[in-house]
């Protein structure tokens, strides 16, 4: 203090003409050279992760402080800081000779007593909160454990260079929106429900209650030292009173009241969110994944999680609340923690309306809790963490994709093809005209390797007979998805699979989103695992008219002052050809009307009276069941299976909120998911009729022979199809083609 009182004398007090001496004179130039400029950078504050409507999903925080403005705190806090920390506020220039005077001699005295200015307060703050804000925190100074006579002398400096710049106001408002009172409170905020914060005047002689005040908070923190906190308390009133800010009958009044707390603990993050709470991690890892908010993660999240951020998104809470309705009751926290999943897309703007599981954040007493979320990949294309489950076998739903391709040749959907057509040998002669097709499904080549699976199989044997491709695919038989793949361009199925966004939602040889191989015969059924969101913006391309649009989650990001951030906005693009995709409503219609889709409970075709298309798909062990399907304003997919490990548990003689299954298919719990939430939220988005596809896709009953010989017809049990397994799964995943049953009248 000495050492400070000598330089400051030297510094402040004395001309520096009239000094003489070489201590002086050095002590002047070391003050001199002290840097004056002090970055006054808004303190950490609270970001907002708000629904579509405006309605808040979440807050996330590292310091839980939201600004406020001066005049909106109480002056009953204002004048109690003053009173109790710096009393010449507004008479000093930034440090208080005399109370440095007055400290000096009482340290001499053996009583120690401090002299920091509310400016000095201030200071201190603003450059401890920019060090954490860099990620130095180890470089914070604190009185009386590592600052030195130097830190304390820039400190001053760096006040009276304040006071210059700022008014006496903007200063005490800085101060009492980033001290430190209590944990989770700066003076402008209290955790809720605490009876120690001050009122808002409401009256012109309102009754002061005053919590304890900057000095050792935690020591007089009233949650877990309420006599300390009373004694502190009753000080700061004490001198409110010997300062003429309140009158004795307030004091009076105020000591008598008991320090009383009723807190509410603060809840910040995705896990307590109110609604969504796995959307709200997606959006997170979107931001966080993001290079527009910062170079590296460590700097992203410094600004997401301490800048202030409004991040408004496209959620439909009303949608959600049904979604989350639906996953729960059809599986629930069922002991053997089986997932259900669904997520909802907008056809035309790719905004994400809704995304649910049937799982809880945090562990809870007879809950299934996960944090990964089961309707995104594992990683984004540009392999950052997504913190996705990374999806699982489509089986039938890959259907649609070869039936899109066959209308895309210009064939009629009502062409009839050799449905009993059960043996592809390695030789057979796949048209591919960018690769080469592989796999056979031949029992008498199983054992030659190659990748050679037992002959095709369908659910029930009544379907090996001809067929046309539109009963084919409404009806969900593997033979006729073969049989119209025997005569198209494996080149051009795979591009109609790439153009509406299908790919893989586990990384494979270094690419984390590989493409769906078509050229691997078991992806006409469904073998790579693929994620529901990804499932429901491919569907979502058939309801909009052939154009694809990807998903987005984000429409808006501002910081604290306003300022706009990089969000997401549609970004759309031609697909397929519109009378490709209106052929496919048509069929996809028919598989609710008639097919596979008719034995969903209750059955959503008959109870809407709007149009809707859907496709059902069950996985080759049931492990894996869907249905994914839309109207003309919304798309969506619902998924029922294994979410856990490998996902290789088989989904037969399982029982599901009571219910014993010998074997889940698609339409059981899947499709109940999706027909309850489809009938209450597709209104609101629109379901106008979808537009007739042309004659020529319609029209003829051709018969077309597939260029093989005809095999006899089943007698074994449904066989794995060949697949190639993806490289660097974190979660490998089953092989096979998808042979399940979906519903006694074909593959799911």
């Amino acid at each position: 203090m000495s050492a400070v009182c000598g330089v400051l004398v030297a510094g402040l007090l004395v001309p520096a003409a009239a000094v003489s001496g070489s201590a002086a004179s050095g002590s002047i130039e070391f003050f001199d050279t002290l840097p004056a400029e002090l970055k006054v950078d808004p303190p950490n504050q609270t970001t907002r992760i708000l629904a579509a409507d405006g309605s808040e999903i979440a807050n996330v925080y590292t310091e839980n402080r939201t600004k406020v403005a001066l005049d909106q705190i109480s002056p009953f806090v204002k004048e109690a800081v003053i009173a109790v920390e710096d009393s010449r506020f507004y008479e000093h220039g930034g440090v208080d000779t005399t109370g440095i005077l007055r400290a000096l001699v009482s340290t001499a005295r053996g009583n120690r007593q401090g002299a920091s200015t509310i400016t000095q307060q201030y200071v201190n703050n603003v450059l401890n909160a920019n060090l954490a804000a860099e990620g130095n925190e180890d470089q914070i100074k604190l009185n009386g454990v590592n600052k030195g006579v130097g830190d304390k002398l820039r400190e001053m400096k760096l006040a009276i260079a304040l006071e210059k710049e700022f008014s006496k106001e903007q200063i005490l408002e800085g101060y009492l929106n980033i001290v430190f009172f209590n944990r989770d409170a700066t003076a402008s905020r209290l955790p809720p429900g605490s009876s120690s914060a001050p009122p808002p005047r409401t009256s012109p002689s309102p009754r002061p209650h005053c919590w304890p005040l900057v000095n050792s908070p935690s020591a007089f923190d009233p949650i877990n030292n309420p006599e300390s906190s009373k004694q502190r308390r009753d000080l700061v009133l004490g001198l409110m009173l010997d300062q003429g800010k309140i009158t004795q009958a307030d004091y009076d009044a105020a000591v008598a009241t008991p320090v009383e707390t009723k807190v509410t603990p603060a809840r910040q993050g995705c896990a307590y969110a109110s609604t969504a709470p796995y959307f709200c991690d997606y959006v997170l890892h979107l931001l966080e994944n993001n290079p527009a908010y910062g170079a590296d993660l460590k700097e992203r999240q410094r600004l997401i999680y301490g800048g202030g951020l409004t991040i408004t998104t496209t959620l439909d809470p009303t949608a959600q609340a049904a979604a989350q309705e639906q996953v729960n009751a059809s599986a629930g926290a069922n002991p053997d923690k089986w997932g259900a999943a669904m997520v909802s897309v907008q056809p035309n703007s790719g905004k994400i309306i809704s995304m649910a599981q049937n799982t809880t954040f945090l562990p809870a007493e007879g809950s299934f809790d996960s944090q990964v979320n089961f309707n995104v990949d594992k990683l984004d294309k540009d392999g950052n963490d997504l913190n996705g489950l990374g999806g699982a076998q489509p089986g039938s739903t890959m259907k649609p994709f070869t039936f899109a391709e066959w209308l895309n040749e210009g064939k009629s959907m009502n062409t009839v093809v050799n449905s009993a057509q059960r043996v592809y040998p390695l030789s057979f002669p796949w048209r591919h005209t960018c690769g080469k097709v592989t796999g056979g499904y031949s029992t008498a080549q199983k054992n030659q390797g190659l990748g050679t699976a037992d002959d095709l199989q369908n659910a029930e044997p009544q379907w090996y007979r001809p067929l046309s491709v539109l009963e084919g695919l409404y009806n969900s038989i593997n033979t006729v998805t073969f049989a119209s793949a025997a005569q198209l361009d494996f080149c051009g199925i795979q591009k109609i699979v790439d153009a509406t966004g299908l790919h893989g939602g586990l990384p494979a040889e270094g690419d984390p989103n590989p493409k769906i191989n078509m050229s691997l015969l078991g992806n006409l059924l469904g073998s790579t695992q693929t994620s529901p969101l990804t499932m429901a913006s491919a569907f979502a391309t058939f309801a909009n008219d052939g154009k694809f649009c990807e998903a987005i989650a984000i429409t808006s990001v501002t910081d604290a002052t306003g300022k706009q951030l990089p969000a997401q906005s549609t970004s759309c693009r031609d697909a397929i050809k519109p009378e490709v995709a209106r052929g496919v409503n048509y069929a996809l219609q028919e598989v609710l009307n008639r097919g596979s889709g008719s034995l969903i409970q209750p059955r959503i075709s008959t109870r809407t009276s709007f149009p809707i298309g859907a496709k059902t798909g069950t996985s080759n062990n049931n492990g894996s069941t869907w249905v994914v399907g839309h109207t003309t304003g919304l798309a969506t997919a619902a998924w029922f299976g294994d979410a856990l490990g490998a996902q290789d548990r088989p989904g037969q003689n399982i029982t599901v909120n009571g219910k014993f299954y010998q074997g889940i298919d698609g339409y059981m719990i899947a499709g109940p998911m999706f027909s309850n939430f489809m009938s209450r939220i597709a209104p609101a988005y629109g379901t106008e009729p979808f537009p007739a596809p042309p004659s020529n896709l319609l029209n003829g009953s051709t018969r077309s022979t597939t260029p093989a010989t005809t095999a006899p017809q089943a007698s074994q049990a449904p066989a794995p199809a060949p697949t190639t397994q993806p490289t660097q799964q974190p979660a490998p995943q089953p092989t096979g083609n998808g042979n399940g049953n979906d519903n006694g009248n074909g593959n799911g």
